[in-house]
């Protein structure tokens, strides 16, 4: 799998737990169901739908949220117009959806399942963020460092972030690593701010003291 294809992907999934849950398990289904009848690249397909017709096409997605079409119309329209084009398998996936009046979480389960893949093939997905625009040599490098300190096999997904002034951050799950000369700065800053402070407390303590005396 490249990064173009993780890309392509859709950028988010509804946000609501429940949402989300059915459609792992609609996602799992898939994966478990395309490995059992030795289908190559289930996921590779169910993109290029995703992307290229549904996204493509308006009313067809709005057809497949409606909760006003029935669920057998939904099923004469993936019989007439989406089924003699896909594969049998990807085509009885779609059926089961529309039966049980799921069309509307595809793009859900579609998010669910690339990771849902990512996690079966131990690949992590890593945000590195820079002020500029990374080239390809750097890129590379970061990957093989992360490969080598972390054993994972990271998938980049870049972007390009100008308040971080230099350097990047490179997010592993919940893990960040920050070199970014923003957060440098502000370092410095802190360190400088504490530094005048213990000066000032050092210089009224020796008042104190010569006070005292």
């Amino acid at each position: 799998m490249s990064e173009a294809q993780v890309q392509s992907r859709p950028a988010h999934v509804l946000e609501d737990p429940s949402t989300k849950a059915v459609a792992r398990v609609y996602a799992t289904a898939f994966l478990d169901a395309a490995a059992s009848a030795g289908e190559p690249e289930p996921l590779e397909e169910f993109t290029t739908f995703h992307d290229g017709v549904v996204k493509a096409n308006p009313e067809l997605r709005q057809l497949f949220a409606s909760p006003a079409v029935l669920p057998d119309q939904k099923l004469a329209l993936i019989e007439r117009a989406i089924a003699p084009k896909a594969s049998p398998f990807f085509a009885s996936f779609l059926r089961v959806l529309a039966r049980h009046g799921r069309l509307d979480l595809l793009t859900a389960v579609l998010e669910e399942a690339w990771l849902e893949h990512e996690e079966r093939q131990k690949l992590r997905r890593v945000q590195v963020r820079s002020a500029q625009a990374l080239t390809d040599a750097q890129l590379t490098e970061i990957r093989d460092q992360l490969r080598s300190r972390l054993k994972i096999e990271p998938i980049l997904q870049p972007s390009v972030d100008p308040s971080l002034l230099g350097g990047v951050v490179i997010q592993v799950g919940d893990t960040i690593y920050d070199s970014s000369l923003r957060t440098r700065v502000r370092e410095l800053r802190t360190r400088l701010r504490e530094r005048y402070l213990n000066e000032i407390q050092s210089g009224r303590n020796r008042f104190s003291y010569s006070e005292g005396n």
